[in-house]
């Protein structure tokens, strides 16, 4: 049986050509990047190119990027660094109430440190209102953490208003900086902090066709950031460890794939004939988080009268492979924090289902995926009426 891999926002193939190039990167740049003979310095340069590869690729310039080991080391680094060096009494820090969990825990280990957090809520459609940031923005907040886009609805965040209203702030006087988690939105839609505004960016290979194990922060230029791990001073001293010079090849080798092969139009019409299919031959199915601006390559549907996880199991049978987009605890599929925070109950909730597609994704597989969520959607709603009948019976 043929597998069809729709759950790229979990994580992607690694292109071919990026293997290609790790695999030289593993045979040529062994050597320690801190090391000054020939073997060392060969792998700096390696490492270098690739910096530079990230930072053109984002707008920024390649001192004011920090290599990590994916997206939540980024973003523990940028909140717990920034908010830890600030000597604000009494610090506060604002984020969402949708954001990935690397973000909530960090601030909820800043809560725990003393830090206040304020966690403020999006609209019914997934957004947040920019005015609902400025109104909790108080003198002592050095922090607001927006992500650019949620990883399970695909929603783009308003970033540039937000980030404008901190910028407003920071220059009558208060040090007060903008971070954003973009591990969701790099490579599925133009990134430049410049326009952004952002302070500080989290990035991840693995969402991108690059292998797991390595990511980026950019920290802009004069934000006063700390370290979290301790021992070198490796990465202007922002980010102790030996640095993975394979994998930040890697990286870089994928953002050069998508900067010379952008895939976002043809995903958002691929995208847009699933979901005009699955809305015409499914009673009831919504698209959650519609009609706000989505990631081109992300579909969360709510079918009612469908268990989510019922569904997920029946397609991967099929072989298709999709997500609830929520977290697995102790063997259950919980709520999705994100459609509760969005005004979905629980029970609506868990009758939801996540498709991302990506790079190597064609209009037949596609097509495929359609004919299988029908089929199944449909064989699933009358198991469940002759379930009920038999109840009453």
């Amino acid at each position: 049986m043929s597998r069809f891999y729709f759950d790229h926002n979990a994580t992607t193939p690694v292109a071919p050509e990026v293997i290609e190039a790790i695999s030289e990167a593993l045979r040529s740049g062994f050597g320690n990047a801190s090391s000054i003979h020939a073997e060392g310095q060969n792998a700096r340069q390696l490492l270098e190119r690739a910096r530079r590869q990230i930072a053109a690729y984002v707008g920024a310039s390649a001192a004011e990027i920090v290599f990590t080991s994916g997206g939540t080391e980024s973003d523990n680094l940028a909140i717990l660094g920034l908010a830890r060096n600030s000597r604000a009494p009494g610090k506060h820090v604002i984020t969402t109430a949708i954001e990935h969990p690397a973000v909530l825990e960090s601030c909820r280990q800043l809560e725990n440190e003393g830090t206040a957090v304020t966690y403020a809520p999006v609209g019914p459609n997934g957004a947040v209102v920019p005015d609902e940031i400025r109104r909790h923005i108080r003198p002592e907040t050095v922090l607001v953490s927006v992500m650019h886009a949620n990883n399970e609805t695909g929603i783009v965040q308003p970033l540039a208003e937000i980030a404008a209203i901190v910028r407003d702030v920071r220059e009558s006087g208060q040090k007060i900086y903008m971070h954003s988690d973009g591990v969701q939105a790099l490579g599925k839609v133009p990134v430049n902090v410049a326009t952004l505004g952002v302070d500080l960016y989290s990035m991840s290979a693995h969402k991108m066709n690059a292998p797991k194990g390595i990511g980026a922060l950019y920290v802009r230029k004069d934000v006063p950031l700390r370290g979290i791990q301790f021992g070198g001073r490796h990465e202007r001293a922002r980010r102790a460890g030996t640095e993975n010079v394979p994998g930040a090849v890697a990286f870089g080798r994928a953002v050069e794939l998508a900067s010379a092969e952008p895939i976002w139009r043809k995903l958002a019409q691929m995208r847009d004939r699933f979901e005009q299919r699955i809305l015409d031959a499914t009673h009831g199915t919504e698209i959650n988080g519609a009609p706000a601006f989505r990631l081109p390559n992300t579909s969360n549907l709510y079918f009612p009268g469908v268990d989510g996880e019922a569904l997920i199991i029946a397609l991967d049978l099929k072989g298709f492979a999709v997500s609830s987009g929520a977290a697995c605890s102790s063997g259950s599929v919980e709520p999705s924090h994100v459609l509760l925070a969005m005004g979905r109950p629980k029970r609506e909730a868990r009758q939801c289902v996540r498709f991302s597609l990506g790079r190597y994704n064609t209009e037949e597989q596609v097509d495929a995926l359609a004919d299988a969520v029908i089929a199944s959607v449909q064989q699933l709603r009358g198991a469940n009426r002759k379930e009920r009948l038999e109840q009453h019976a």
